[in-house]
């Protein structure tokens, strides 16, 4: 006898609960909007500009002592950060200025073993620079990706799904909306850097939101022509709870991984699986709760303005 995660005939009414769903998916992304307008992504080195540099010290120290240590360098406003595990003393140092950083690497290494209040062996593992110019070309470039990716997956739904509605299309681009909404918002509270690789994997997040939508919306296809008496509603709820098996085990399986990359991958890969991890939640919430429903919307509007017109 096989293992079965999900009862063949589970019946959730997903759909009779889409009302409370769907505003509290509107209270979130009205959050999100506040945080990105008042708070802000942390941008990185990839859409700002200027430098980093990762050094490691033979001992422990702080901030406020690497900042006094390189102020002779004169290299303008530093930020620093911890970087990496603990005890292993790597510092992540963030510069606005962007030219010749990497050629003056054996200074930084130089100072703080020069300053008698420090006297600390430093090793600069690596430098990164974006010119000003470049950074910003690179953020608009990435949002429009993000817009671009957005609107063509909706308007592909939107085709395929043409002979039962062009409803399906709307409800990917208001789902794709949300996922990048809540991603968004999730990556201003966490701080995480956003930069190139995490632009990537949020790209990945519409195309894998797209992808439940599309199983889930196929099969309200199929059973929307089998079943043509019965209400949309019904057809719904009945082809979400046919899904349910394959969209737990397939986000749970991807989730998993995730997981361990955000408690084993370093302070590299974390931003990235972190995106990708809240991404896949809220795609596989969206396709149930968001994309559905808007079908659900646009077909009972349409129904109601050809009633109103046949009775006038």
């Amino acid at each position: 006898m096989s293992l079965q995660l999900i009862p063949p005939d589970i019946n959730v009414d997903f759909v009779g609960k889409r009302y409370f769903f769907v505003a509290l998916s509107t209270l979130i992304n009205l959050a999100a909007i506040a945080l990105l307008v008042t708070v802000g992504l942390n941008y990185g080195v990839d859409f700002v500009g200027g430098s980093v540099v990762q050094i490691k010290f033979e001992k422990p120290t702080s901030g406020d002592q690497i900042r006094r240590a390189l102020s002779t360098l004169e290299l303008g406003e530093i930020t620093v950060q911890d970087f990496g595990a603990k005890n292993q003393n790597h510092y992540l140092m963030r510069l606005k200025k962007d030219g010749n950083i990497a050629s003056r690497s054996t200074r930084i290494e130089d100072a703080p073993n020069q300053d008698d209040g420090f006297s600390n062996q430093a090793h600069v593992l690596r430098v990164e620079t974006v010119g000003a110019k470049v950074g910003h070309d690179l953020r608009v470039d990435g949002f429009l990706a993000v817009a671009v990716a957005t609107v063509f997956m909706g308007v592909y739904i939107a085709w395929q799904f043409a002979r039962v509605s062009w409803s399906f299309g709307a409800g990917a681009v208001i789902a794709l909306i949300h996922d990048v909404l809540v991603v968004s918002g999730a990556l201003v509270l966490s701080r995480f850097e956003f930069d190139l690789t995490t632009l990537a994997a949020l790209l990945t997040v519409i195309g894998y939101s797209v992808h439940d939508t599309i199983i889930v919306s196929d099969r309200i296809r199929e059973d929307a022509a089998k079943r043509r008496r019965d209400p949309l509603e019904s057809i719904m709820n009945r082809a979400i709870n046919e899904t349910l098996s394959r969209t737990i085990l397939t986000s749970g399986t991807a989730l998993t991984v995730l997981a361990a990359l955000l408690a084993l991958g370093g302070p590299i890969l974390r931003p990235a699986a972190f995106t990708l991890f809240i991404g896949i939640v809220t795609g596989t919430y969206s396709s149930i709760y968001i994309a559905a429903p808007v079908v659900l919307f646009w077909e009972r509007g349409h129904r109601i303005k050809g009633a109103a017109a046949r009775a006038a």
